[in-house]
């Protein structure tokens, strides 16, 4: 299965083609400088990586009128020691078409990938902390998920990104999951008001989840009616001491772990009584990859 075929062909088409326009509201004086001389540019990897964006990519270049020839695939990883040369960039693929139009999709071309190639990495590099590939523990078999902590206007990379690295994305927004946190509740009175608003408005084919601070909301909200308890901001301990509680006496539940987890501390949290850890950090401040483009000389 592809990841990238979630994307309709018209929903990447309109999302590319306003991005040039923003790149470009009126004259392209670089382009008018370097002409339309058919080049080749090498699209390299500078720094250790797994790629994704493909698609973005690829399409840019197409409403450009460019052809792609690609050297490597989603969620593969690339390396500077790539190949006989030590020490150099690894050609990821080659752009041909004309100069000026190479040039156009160079900068937007770079920014998806460098910001999609940077979420993939950490969530690779973050599953394999948990699921046994990077030794240690104990495979953990739940999910790691994203949040809703994305850049406006870019969030489809990034959870596109986000699957890529074999993670979750979580909701991708406000229509697709009734998530009741602390403000729903405060603002309904109490959790069982909450939920039962909820459910009248999401009907059977919804799930809702309840963000919780301890074991009682915990409690209320799955006899509530809950689907999903989110764990907000537990220790680890006390985080294994209430999920152990809630799975012997409500086992149906599904229990989410989420506040302040980092690569640091989630194997802490990955505990058999946990079905999914959320980290907002997946796609906040994730360091970019340095991807750059060259046109060859001739």
């Amino acid at each position: 299965m592809e990841i990238s075929q979630l994307l309709p062909k018209f929903k990447i088409e309109k999302i590319i083609k306003e991005w040039l326009e923003e790149d470009i509201p009126s004259f392209d004086y670089g382009g008018c400088v370097v002409g339309s001389d058919e080049k080749v540019a090498h699209l390299l990897g500078k720094q250790d990586g797994v790629f994704s964006g493909s698609i973005f990519f690829e399409e840019i270049f197409k409403q450009l009128g460019c052809k792609v020839i690609w050297f490597i695939k989603d969620a593969e990883s690339f390396s500077m020691t790539h190949g006989p040369e030590k020490n150099k960039p690894q050609v990821l693929a080659h752009v041909i078409g004309p100069v000026r139009n190479i040039l156009i999709g160079e900068r937007l071309s770079l920014n998806i990938l460098s910001r999609s190639c940077g979420i993939t990495t950490q969530g690779y590099n973050v599953k394999k902390l948990v699921d046994g590939s990077g030794g240690g523990q104990q495979p953990w078999t739940g999910k790691i998920a994203g949040t809703r902590k994305t850049t406006p206007g870019f969030r489809l990379v990034e959870k596109l990104a986000l699957l890529t690295a074999g993670l979750d994305t979580h909701r991708m927004d406000l229509s697709s999951m009734i998530m009741l946190k602390d403000n729903h509740i405060w603002a309904c009175g109490n959790i069982t008001n909450t939920v039962k608003n909820a459910r009248s408005v999401g009907g059977f084919s919804l799930k809702i989840e309840v963000e919780c601070r301890n074991q009682n909301e915990a409690i209320e909200a799955i006899e509530a009616g809950a689907d999903i308890v989110m764990l907000d901001n537990f220790n680890p301990q006390d985080l294994q001491t209430v999920s152990s509680y809630l799975k012997k006496h409500y086992p149906h539940i599904t229990l989410e772990a989420s506040g302040g987890i980092t690569s640091s501390t989630i194997t802490q949290y990955a505990l058999p009584t946990i079905d999914i850890i959320s980290m907002g950090n997946l796609t906040q401040g994730v360091p970019h990859i340095d991807i750059s483009l060259k046109i060859q000389k001739q």
